[in-house]
């Protein structure tokens, strides 16, 4: 938004109070992107991160009971 108001790189960065490196990550990452296409990736990364804790406390859980079957105990 600064930067559309014309302001330079440098002082919209120091305005927000990031590094360049972090300004310019942001925008390589979601510089294409419109706000609601970003809430959206947002969205479905929170979501992934959900399912992969899923996946892995599940596996960890069959692990278990396949040792305890099996009478390792």
């Amino acid at each position: 938004m600064l930067l559309s108001q014309g302001r330079p790189v440098a002082e919209a960065i120091r305005t927000i109070s990031v590094t360049p490196f972090t300004y310019y990550r942001w925008r390589k990452e979601f510089g294409g992107l419109k706000s609601d296409q970003v809430k959206r990736l947002k969205d479905l990364e929170k979501e992934n991160e959900r399912l992969r804790k899923a996946v892995s406390d599940l596996t960890l859980e069959k692990l278990i009971l396949k040792e305890a079957a099996s009478g390792n105990w």
